[in-house]
């Protein structure tokens, strides 16, 4: 079998790159997911916020893209996606964290976005049950929200399908195939003879590009998500909006009547272990009970861990990599959903041969030799 492009990775990566190759008349194409469903892994596994709020101009003009087309995803690509509006709320109680703050606002403003600066009082307006003790300063942006990781990514992949491009889910990449550049994919399935590999495999993304011969720094970090249901008459949001507080970067939203939360884990080591780790809940647990004083005595429903696919810098790798014809898109260190779409375009026009009109240079995998390094701040 001959593709034109074979696509590794059926996540909501890999499949934003197959939706806009076939929106580019580039039908030819393979999607491999080596699990029975699409989207199970890191996607399946993620909180779904969607945010302007970050610190790097590449990471913002991705989200502004990126959640124009949300807001319009199903008149576009023909699929529901739950997308709330609510907000992002961001709590700093640091000076370090209030200054850096206050250039990245700066910066999403020169760039069109709206975003409030807050007090405690403020701040705690927007959250009912929020305790605001320590919180000196806060920012907030309304057309932040949430959405469903799974609604987009099956979306995207459907849409896919019409158009032409073949799914193969239970298909393990074994190899691939270089004489020169790429010429093929050995699957548990057989063969697939192409010139274009795209490597969208999230936090295994290291281990299929060193099959290419690419070292890629990407590292898996496990990271928890906890549900909780309030007790009778508890005060929490009863909106969607996405509290972040940043010196501890404990978190929450509405999840239906309750309530999704984590934080991270500052020993956690790198690994592909997505056990539960209740000795991190035991960590978060009084940072929630003070944040939020409803989860001091809320009982925990349903709990799960993920994994981050993180890079040095915090910053995604899109583009060529290695042998002619290998492409990544991978590394986004917590926030690749939210970029899916924006992203997917991107190496789609790549791909094609078009100007992707985005200036790509931050996300190059030759920027860690060169030292062109610009950490994103807004990790969470």
């Amino acid at each position: 079998m001959t593709a034109d492009v074979v696509i590794i990775g059926g996540g909501c990566m890999g499949a934003s790159v197959a939706y806009h190759l076939a929106e580019r008349g580039i039908t030819n194409v393979v999607l491999l997911e080596k699990e029975a469903q699409l989207g199970i892994a890191s996607t399946g596994r993620n909180a779904g916020g969607v945010r302007h709020q970050f610190s790097t101009e590449a990471n913002v003009l991705l989200s502004i893209e990126s959640i124009k087309m949300f807001e319009q995803f199903e008149d576009i690509v023909g699929a529901p996606i739950d997308f709330h509006q609510d907000g992002y709320l961001f709590l700093l109680a640091q000076p370090k964290h209030i200054e850096a703050f206050e250039e990245a606002v700066a910066l999403q403003r020169r760039l069109g976005v709206h975003v409030d600066w807050l007090d405690a009082q403020g701040a705690a307006r927007c959250a009912p049950g929020l305790n605001v003790d320590g919180v000196q300063a806060a920012t907030f942006c309304a057309r932040d929200g949430i959405s469903d990781p799974n609604g987009v990514t099956m979306g995207f992949a459907a849409a896919a399908k019409r158009a032409g491009v073949e799914i193969r889910r239970n298909a393990e990449v074994r190899r691939i195939l270089v004489d020169g550049p790429v010429s093929g994919v050995e699957t548990s399935e057989g063969v697939i003879n192409t010139r274009c590999i795209v490597n969208a495999t999230g936090a295994w993304a290291a281990q299929i590009g060193a099959m290419a011969g690419v070292e890629l720094p990407i590292s898996p970090l496990r990271r928890h998500i906890f549900i909780a249901a309030p007790r009778a008459h508890a005060i929490w949001p009863s909106t969607r909006v996405l509290v972040i507080d940043f010196e501890t970067s404990f978190y929450f939203h509405r999840e239906g009547a309750n309530l999704l939360f984590g934080m991270g884990d500052p020993t956690e080591q790198p690994g592909f272990d997505i056990t539960v780790n209740w000795k991190v809940f035991e960590a978060i647990a009084p940072v929630a009970a003070r944040r939020l004083p409803a989860l001091d005595d809320a009982s925990i429903v349903k709990s799960w861990a993920g994994l981050y696919e993180m890079t040095p810098d915090a910053m995604p790798i899109i583009g060529p990599t290695g042998p002619d014809g290998m492409f990544t898109i991978a590394g986004f260190s917590g926030h690749g959903f939210q970029h899916s779409p924006a992203a997917g375009r991107i190496l789609a026009d790549v791909i094609a041969g078009r100007d992707p009109k985005f200036d790509l240079s931050p996300f190059r995998l030759d920027r860690f030799s060169r030292g062109a390094i610009e950490s994103e701040v807004g990790v969470v």
